[in-house]
């Protein structure tokens, strides 16, 4: 009777204990953040479906050239980052799985063998074939927490590899448009050269007619020399960026295939609009979220170490050694413990192990909400960089299509005497480089496009 209420009481601890451990099997569930005005207040946002905006394109949508789309695509293949950042997912995966199997026994063979013999007489030999299982019970959660954690750092493996490959793409594109550009201003500088070399000419043959002097060649030719000295200077810079875009691309350095900055192709739409859901999207807002989750894991964990541990072992196999002697053949032989073990002198460094655990977490909260304050912030700026940019193409657009009416107005009346040939050089000096701030402008608006599609993770999830 008296075994049964010992038995009843200590039932009746485990249910207790049990009990109240709930809160250490209580799963992850995303908290209140701050994310009032997190845009800005200074840009306007058109609150669009999210299906239209840019961050949910496919990187095929958005980039309709075919040269970059052919350097997207062996970017996403040979990369060495993303490749590393595979690998990650990889490792992660493994750990997990390594976690999951903590719930079922071990199982190991341990056979021995012993040759034993006293002052001359007959070597006794015995041996023991044992398989020996050891099963920890998961009733407070530790493995439950630690499966947890794994999972979400897997999420933070997979998330950062959608972070590597969002910034490939932009990178790439941006790189792209990059040599658009500065093929356009090659070509813009060198028709500037020759412009000038035209102008050098008139001037001396107006010299020789007295109407100028050679301080005003002089002045001209510095100005030539000016655009000579860009031109290589471009052509450097073609250069450097043709090398780092292999870099990126893993292939040895080489010239880059591609179109004519003037044919660029973009979706005659691109929505803007970003409602608070779309930041979900971004790779390091999910990555901070999967930290913050791993640390919450890792708190209930810390939590488990206060309750004991139930564990089942127990061993089976044959024998010839039964401990009274040896007999031949051997015996089947078998035992089962079951141990429940409560910490007490650790309590102390299970109090420091949790109060470090809750930090960490807390950590992790303000930094999931400082990378939520980080990503509005930069989705404000390429909403600006990208408005401000935009606004400005009808602006060139008109100035350059005013200096065309100039020079063509200056030709014609050169060819009624009203006017010299030096004032048509002139008109279309001002005009090459009215067409070279058109170039850097219109490079701005794809950059603006570039960086926002990057700022709302576009591309991640495609």
């Amino acid at each position: 009777m008296k075994r049964i209420k010992n038995l009843n009481i200590s039932f009746l601890l485990i249910v207790a204990l049990c009990l109240s451990s709930c809160g250490i099997y209580k799963p992850y569930s995303r908290p209140d953040v701050k994310t009032d005005n997190l845009f800005g207040e200074n840009i306007p946002i058109a609150v669009n479906d999210s299906s239209e905006s840019i961050a949910k394109m496919k990187w095929e949508d958005l980039f309709n050239d075919p040269y970059l789309q052919k350097l997207i695509s062996q970017g996403l293949e040979n990369n060495t980052d993303l490749r590393i950042a595979k690998l990650k997912i990889e490792e992660s995966e493994a750990s997990l799985m390594s976690a999951r199997l903590s719930y079922l026994p071990s199982l190991s063979l341990n056979p021995q063998g012993t040759l034993t013999g006293f002052d001359g007489s007959k070597a006794i030999k015995s041996y023991q074939l044992p398989a020996v299982a050891s099963w920890e019970i998961d009733i407070f959660g530790k493995q439950t927490n630690i499966v947890g954690q794994k999972k979400a750092a897997l999420s933070q493996s997979e998330f950062y590899s959608q972070g590597i490959k969002t910034q490939l793409i932009a990178t790439i594109a941006n790189s792209y448009y990059t040599l658009l550009m500065l093929d356009s201003q090659l070509e813009i500088s060198v028709k500037t050269s020759m412009v000038w070399e035209e102008n050098i000419t008139a001037m001396r043959y107006l010299k020789n007619a007295g109407q100028t002097n050679e301080a005003a060649i002089t002045q001209a030719e510095a100005n030539k020399y000016s655009v000579d000295a860009n031109i290589i200077e471009l052509q450097l810079q073609i250069t450097e960026v043709e090398n780092s875009l292999c870099s990126v691309l893993a292939i040895v350095p080489q010239k880059i295939e591609r179109g004519d900055f003037c044919n660029r192709d973009f979706p005659e739409e691109i929505s803007t609009g970003i409602p608070l859901e779309l930041l979900s999207l971004r790779p390091d807002v999910k990555m901070a979220e999967a930290a913050l989750r791993q640390a919450y894991y890792a708190t209930n964990e810390a939590r488990s170490y206060f309750y004991p541990s139930l564990t089942l072992s127990g061993n089976a196999g044959w024998t010839n050694s039964g401990g009274i002697g040896v007999s031949n053949p051997g015996a089947f032989l078998s035992s089962a413990v079951g141990s429940l073990t409560q910490p007490v002198f650790a309590n102390g460094a299970n109090k420091a192990r949790l109060k470090i655990s809750k930090a960490q977490q807390e950590e992790a909260l303000l930094t999931f909400q400082q990378t939520l304050f980080d990503a509005g912030g930069e989705v404000n700026t390429a909403l600006a960089g990208f408005q401000s940019a935009k606004d400005k193409v009808s602006v060139y657009e008109r100035q350059v299509k005013a200096l065309e009416s100039t020079v063509n107005d200056t030709k014609i009346l050169m060819k009624y005497g009203s006017a010299s040939y030096l004032e048509v050089l002139t008109a279309q000096q001002t005009l090459l480089q009215a067409q070279l701030n058109q170039v850097s402008n219109n490079f701005d608006e794809l950059q603006g496009i570039i960086t926002l599609y990057r700022a709302l993770g576009g591309g991640s999830d495609n």
